[in-house]
């Protein structure tokens, strides 16, 4: 039940946030875009704030609910870097990232979203199975 109720839990609870945002600053819940302005633009703390949640939200249901904290993978830390470098690229190359795209575009019917977040998918796909093949 558990691998169920918390992803749902979690999705709604996303889902909400980016309302929120949405209704009450009539921003789009894009992470990129809010990390990027949470540095450039230093009268912005709503972003710092919603950045900060990230974070302490997912430790504070990490304690409370008594699920195991998530390991890097350390067997291979050259990869978890070149990946990080590869997501910011993309997240350029893109305009935006999954949670923008993903989470708020598509439920505006952005076909720019639709078509980013399926090459977001699909590239993770092929990377899952060509990583499996290393």
């Amino acid at each position: 039940m558990e691998n169920f109720l918390y992803p749902t839990i979690g999705g709604l609870l996303i889902g909400l946030s980016a309302s929120i945002l949405l209704l009450f600053n009539g921003k789009i819940a894009g992470i990129s875009s809010i990390f990027w302005n949470s540095f450039h633009r230093p009268n912005r703390f709503d972003s710092l704030l919603f950045i900060l949640g990230l974070p302490i939200g997912s430790m504070l249901a990490y304690s409370w609910l008594g699920i195991a904290t998530p390991r890097l993978p350390d067997d291979n830390m050259f990869l978890v870097l070149l990946s990080g470098l590869l997501v910011g690229f993309g997240v350029k190359l893109g305009s935006g990232c999954t949670s923008g795209h993903g989470v708020c575009g598509i439920g505006r019917f952005s076909v720019r979203s639709i078509v980013a977040t399926t090459t977001f998918i699909t590239s993770g796909i092929i990377t899952v199975y060509l990583t499996a093949l290393l």
